[in-house]
């Protein structure tokens, strides 16, 4: 039987709950991000830039979107013969059949497909995270180290540490604590999600967890305490780049503003790392005389006539004569009419904004606001953990 080097197993169930009425009908990877991709674009185009070539895409919640989005991966250069991408849905064999009950329990439930490919490593990616990253440089990091498991981390600001799964590491990089969302963190470096073990390694553990009956079949909460107790050889790989966790109202119009930054954001335009993204057959934007747009991302199907500054314009989208747009994401498909003010909000798909409305913060000027068919659906000035 042939076999892989490695492969990815890409985590893309994701209800994405904290996002509202964003995710109310679609999973959280297959969400709009910079005007003309999903989300679910990154992790995949990292595959391809990473030499991986076989993918498995596990879905659970409102798969239907995201799976022909996926279709055989022939956007991201993964439809192949033998590997490609893969959708790997919950399915009911001859023993039955469940949803995926946590992270560890959707690979578990596909242990026959890993080995099919009979890979010496496995990488376990989140589908719902903005990054660009070299995955051949974790593998290089794992070889080296001589690791059993390696944890991709990054330095988080102290007062969001609470968010993530963080790790503390010894002088050497090598794993010594991990905690999920701890309220009292000892350590900023926190879990991107992306984790590559030895197949062999992490099979054994997966079997092990599904036999206990008291586990969460979790990675953060279950495989890698696990592992850590068990005295493995477990080691910490820092990331330098940019990365978010779009799981919030906040956090996804942050990182929005974020791609219009020259100094901190994510370049959508670099030629050595293009993002790759299904194709969208819509026509040319048209900016009128009388619009005025600056430091704006405006996507195809659009037709500006107002202003727009410091916002992202997902495609066919249309903005109305004295219109002014600051500081805000305009999903797809949405209409804007005349005299209508906007700042600091979402406006979610196939909304229409009557002529004259007003769309402001409420009180405070850190508020955003989640705006669907004219209404308000959200403020969210604060992350609700």
């Amino acid at each position: 039987m042939a076999e892989k080097k490695w492969i990815a197993m890409l985590l893309a169930g994701g209800q994405g709950t904290r996002l509202g009425n964003l995710t109310s009908s679609i999973a959280k990877p297959a969400l709009t991000f910079g005007g003309k991709y999903r989300i679910i674009d990154f992790s995949l185009s990292n595959c391809t830039h990473s030499g991986i070539d076989t993918v498995g895409v596990l879905t659970q919640y409102q798969p239907h979107l995201l799976n022909s989005y996926v279709g055989n991966g022939r956007a991201w250069d993964l439809d192949r013969k033998f590997g490609g991408a893969m959708v790997l849905p919950p399915y009911i064999g001859k023993n039955g059949g469940e949803w995926y009950r946590g992270t560890a329990n959707a690979v578990y439930q596909n242990i026959h497909y890993i080995d099919h490919y009979d890979p010496e490593y496995v990488v376990i990616l989140s589908g719902d995270h903005i990054y660009k990253m070299d995955y051949e440089k974790l593998l290089q990091f794992h070889i080296e180290k001589g690791s059993q498991a390696t944890i991709s981390v990054i330095e988080v600001p102290w007062q969001e540490a609470n968010r993530f799964g963080i790790i503390t590491t010894n002088y050497n990089g090598k794993i010594v604590e991990f905690e999920e969302k701890p309220p009292l963190p000892r350590s900023n470096l926190a879990s991107m999600g992306v984790y590559l073990f030895n197949w062999k390694f992490l099979k054994q553990y997966l079997i092990e967890d599904e036999q206990n009956a008291a586990s969460s079949n979790d990675f953060g909460k279950d495989i890698i305490p696990k592992m850590l107790a068990d005295s493995n050889q477990l080691y910490a790989y820092q990331f330098n780049g940019y990365w978010k966790d779009v799981g919030t109202i906040n956090s996804f119009w942050e990182s929005h503003m974020d791609l219009l930054n020259d100094h901190q954001g994510l370049r959508l335009d670099d030629p050595h790392w293009k993002i790759y993204a299904g194709d969208a057959d819509h026509p040319p934007q048209y900016i009128s005389p009388e619009a005025e747009v600056r430091n704006s991302l405006i996507n195809e199907g659009c037709w500006i006539y107002g202003k727009v500054a410091s916002s992202v314009v997902s495609y066919n989208v249309y903005v109305g004569k004295d219109t002014n747009i600051k500081d805000s994401v305009i999903m797809p498909n949405v209409t804007i009419g005349n005299n209508v003010t906007i700042e600091r909000a979402i406006i979610a798909s196939n909304t229409i904004i009557e002529d004259g409305k007003v769309i402001a913060p409420l009180n405070q000027t850190d508020d955003i606001q989640l705006i669907c068919q004219n209404h308000l659906i959200q403020s969210a000035m604060k992350e609700v953990l």
